[in-house]
């Protein structure tokens, strides 16, 4: 099962606003201005741990060589990434219609992670499950991981 995130507002986050994990050390610091919300390391090694695929999608531009960059200062490896470029060339191609920014569906994503209303709505609308993550919550990273257990043994029973 695969379980993807959004990065802006969900995995990145403001500091004023928000607990962060610990910055890179330095230099690496000053090159990933990044902050990851605090909790993230561990889910995404959890998730890991009990046999999810984790993936980014994300509607940003950053290239997947930057994203893994940043991401291996804190030890974590994404089993595919797919930005704004990739969503264009694999998703939306040369189709007339413009489709949402985010088909978790395309690429067999079980659950998105994400902030935004739209995308939520969208999945009502196109058929993928999302939970969305906004506010500061201390226990985030438990509800994601609470709810893609839950979607692992509905899909386990369906087949």
């Amino acid at each position: 099962m695969r379980v993807s995130f959004d990065l802006d507002d969900v995995l990145f986050v403001s500091p004023e606003r928000f607990e962060t994990e610990p910055p890179p050390h330095a230099p690496f610091d000053l090159i990933f201005k990044e902050r990851l919300r605090k909790g993230t390391v561990d889910l995404i090694h959890t998730l890991q741990k009990e046999g999810f695929e984790v993936w980014v999608y994300t509607s940003s531009f950053r290239s997947e060589r930057y994203l893994r960059a940043l991401f291996s200062r804190y030890r974590i490896h994404f089993d595919e990434i797919v930005n704004a470029q990739r969503h264009l060339r694999e998703v939306q191609r040369d189709r007339p219609q413009i489709l949402p920014q985010k088909m978790p569906g395309f690429y067999r994503i079980s659950l998105h992670v994400d902030d935004e209303d739209v995308i939520h709505e969208n999945g009502r609308r196109y058929g993928f499950r999302t939970i969305r993550v906004r506010e500061p919550d201390e226990h985030w990273a438990e509800k994601v991981l609470n709810e893609a257990i839950r979607i692992r043994n509905l899909e386990e029973k369906t087949r």
